[in-house]
């Protein structure tokens, strides 16, 4: 199983490998307004890893999200996506980079399947109207390709949005809450969609308010408290979830 791990003192490569860790970090920040964020992150993940990041709200699990998926600039420290430097290259990175949250970021009156076309023209996917039926087909919203998302349940709305999140056929996904507001059913379908998504390949970073099914869809778990990393271990432990919920009540 691929793994995590904090080492500050590792050895940066020069370009990006197929061997190179998807994402390294080392003491990374972020102070807005004198108030501080992150501070010293170390991590490590490897390509094909699932990190489950979690943390109380206000703990800095979105910043650093949005730090990773190139969006918010860290203020601090050092970052790099596929063993190359965010601030020589974020640009190029931020192609291979599919970001997911609670917002779907879809045009709500435009049909399914031309939402899906729209956004790989955006990222010139050769093809994009075929992609997008087949991403469409994988999410199980094949039947409702014409219908505009205005239509559609929570559950769907956030399926269509990983098929968006998936256009470019990105290396590496964020997920930031994804499963806000879905019921049993629309999360059981989600969880299913992230594992075959793990399965195929794709690096995922999670973050997510239930423990058990954190630990359940993951490798790894990175707990956040107050910015700062408290918590880096794999999933398994009988007594794992437990060290996570003390941490979380602190």
């Amino acid at each position: 199983m691929s793994t995590l791990s904090i080492n500050p003192a590792q050895d940066w490569p020069a370009a990006d490998t197929v061997t190179a860790p998807v994402v390294q970090t080392q003491g990374l920040g972020r102070v807005v307004d004198d108030r501080v964020i992150l501070r010293d992150i170390g991590l490590t993940l490897p390509r094909g890893g699932f990190l489950a990041l979690l943390g109380a709200n206000g703990a800095g699990k979105s910043t650093l999200l949005f730090c990773l998926a190139t969006l918010t600039p860290a203020t601090s420290g050092r970052l790099l996506l596929f063993g190359r430097e965010v601030k020589k290259d974020a640009a190029r990175l931020r192609a291979r980079i599919g970001m997911i949250s609670h917002q779907a970021m879809l045009y709500r009156d435009l049909p399914a399947l031309e939402n899906l076309t729209f956004f790989g023209r955006l990222y010139g996917v050769a093809r994009p109207a075929q992609k997008a039926a087949e991403l469409l087909e994988m999410v199980k919203l094949a039947d409702w390709r014409y219908e505009p998302p205005k239509n559609f349940s929570r559950g769907m709305l956030q399926r269509l949005a990983i098929a968006r999140s998936l256009m470019h056929d990105p290396d590496l996904l964020l997920a930031d809450e994804p499963f806000t507001g879905l019921d049993v059913r629309a999360s059981r379908q989600l969880e299913d969609l992230l594992r075959q998504l793990h399965g195929a390949g794709k690096t995922i970073i999670l973050t997510h308010h239930n423990i058990a099914q954190s630990l359940e869809l993951a490798g790894r778990v990175v707990v956040l408290r107050r910015g700062r990393v408290a918590l880096d271990a794999p999933t398994g432990s009988p007594a794992l979830a437990q060290s996570v919920e003390e941490i979380l009540v602190s």
